[in-house]
């Protein structure tokens, strides 16, 4: 006789997703409404959690990712009650979620914050790895039985950076170029540089309660990694020549061959140019192969698809109406607020449909995640006692800090001079080794900003951005190395 299943769990606020966006959401609903439970229902073991939250100027913000176990979220707020399994079924009309345990949860508040999947150049080929969250690099790299059956001696990997490659082919290298030139002499170098200590927790998942489900869709959930997963890892091949970096620029994948079918198509593949010298034919034989739109095939033992996601909206799609953008998340307003009644989005599962502030652009990435989560929640909290509240003043200007090659490298603004046609200039400094500094200009006035290095201009150009200066009088004054431009527009 089958069990009889238990009875709905009612919850006024129900958050769905362990990562930056739900835990934040979670954590400020519990703070609102210390007497009620909050339901944060994850489909990972670990949830991740923001720490040593720093605010480095009026929108800027700098903070440390940690994964913890859902017990110390308990301890931190006792009001949250963390539910182990992924979402089966929505049903919106009913209030309702199903998750995979088969238990039911009402809801008066929703709140879906469950991530995005990575967006493979190819889906179903063994060769192709995308990395993700934790558990996908831990899978790929991190444990050497996995990648062994792919190659049997790490002999030489095509890493294609997809969004540079399209930047370039679209004609903004003047744009872009300049910064990843000063940060790939990083990547080329001979020798590598010592090893500098990170604030970030190294995520790992080794020795933690596993969920019970599929790997396929393991694969399709899970929290961003962030910039530093790598720390720690071996990740040269084991030939002299294996530190060697190769780019191919101005171009983008044509086709993925297999070994079989590549022998059978009797076409030529090149060897990893090195020390400047000309390509020469490859007579090796490479579990995989990828042609560019360059006319150019390379073998490889494996390929790292790493670009970018889609928002993991399938398991809420069923039988709701949800108004979808044109990247597949899920449409909010400016309240944070889907199509549907008393559903909200918040982190990368949604696109942002309101009037947007001409120097802000939703990307998904950690800090927006953050101030997502952090904003739903207020909105929920508002709707829910009947008040009103103002848009938070972190979507006026789209800021970002983060590190890379060593560098600290801070995005504002429209720093790639995003919508803004023809009808812009820009600005450059570059101390090789030491800085680099670009501003988008347009009419006069500063648009957007890439600070790279210890420059200690984020929030004079911040300011300059937000208040729309007119700056046209100041020339090429504006980035003098002999002018303290920081107290120039104290």
């Amino acid at each position: 006789m089958e069990a009889a299943r238990p009875p709905p769990t009612a919850g006024k606020f129900v958050v769905v997703g362990g990562g930056i966006a739900g835990v934040t959401c979670a954590e400020q609903l519990a703070t609102h409404f210390p007497s009620e439970d909050i339901l944060l229902v994850t489909a990972s073991p670990v949830i991740k959690a923001v720490t040593n939250f720093k605010q480095i100027s009026k929108i800027l913000e700098e903070f440390d990712v940690e994964e913890q176990s859902s017990t110390m979220l308990g301890k931190r707020f006792p009001n949250i009650k963390v539910i182990e399994s992924g979402v089966k079924q929505l049903k919106s009309e009913e209030h309702c979620i199903v998750t995979e345990d088969g238990n039911q949860h009402v809801y008066k508040k929703l709140c879906l914050c469950a991530g995005a999947k990575p967006k493979l150049i190819c889906e179903g080929n063994p060769y192709v790895l995308g990395i993700r969250d934790t558990d996908s690099a831990q899978s790929h790299f991190q444990n050497e039985s996995s990648i062994s059956p792919l190659c049997d001696d790490n002999r030489q990997t095509v890493h294609l950076a997809e969004n540079i490659v399209q930047v370039r082919k679209r004609g903004l290298e003047g744009v872009l170029g300049g910064a990843a030139e000063f940060l790939t002499s990083k990547l080329i170098a001979e020798k590598s540089e010592a090893k500098i200590a990170h604030k970030r927790t190294r995520y790992t998942t080794e020795g933690r309660k596993k969920e019970a489900r599929s790997k396929s869709k393991a694969d399709n959930v899970g929290s961003a990694l962030g910039p530093d997963w790598h720390e720690g890892l071996n990740l040269k091949g084991t030939k002299e020549f294996s530190h060697k970096i190769h780019l191919e620029t101005m171009c983008e994948v044509k086709k993925i061959y297999l070994q079989d079918e590549f022998r059978i198509l009797k076409k030529k593949s090149f060897t990893f140019p090195r020390d400047h010298k000309s390509v020469t034919a490859d007579t090796e034989m490479w579990p995989v192969y990828v042609e560019l739109t360059n006319e150019k095939i390379y073998g490889c033992d494996f390929i790292v698809s790493a670009t970018g996601v889609t928002p993991n909206v399938e398991p809420f799609l069923h039988g709701n109406s949800f108004d979808l953008g044109e990247d597949g998340g899920l449409k909010v307003d400016d309240h944070m607020h889907t199509s549907l009644p008393d559903i909200y989005a918040a982190g990368d599962i949604c696109t942002t449909s309101w009037q947007l502030s001409p120097v802000w652009q939703q990307m998904r990435l950690w800090t927006q995640a953050r101030q997502m989560g952090w904003y739903a929640a207020k909105c929920m909290a508002a709707a829910s006692s009947g008040d009103s509240i103002d848009m938070d003043f972190s979507f006026e200007l789209f800021a970002h800090v983060t590190k890379f090659f060593n560098y600290k490298v801070v995005l504002l603004g429209k720093y790639n001079a995003q919508g803004l046609g023809s009808d812009h200039e820009l600005m450059l400094r570059c101390t090789k080794g030491r800085e680099y500094i670009k501003v988008v200009m347009q009419n006069g006035r500063m648009m957007g900003a890439v600070l790279i290095g210890e420059t200690d201009l984020e929030e004079t150009f911040e300011n300059l951005i937000l208040n729309q200066m007119n700056l046209s009088s100041y020339g090429e004054d504006l980035l003098d190395p002999n002018i303290d431009i920081e107290d120039y527009f104290d």
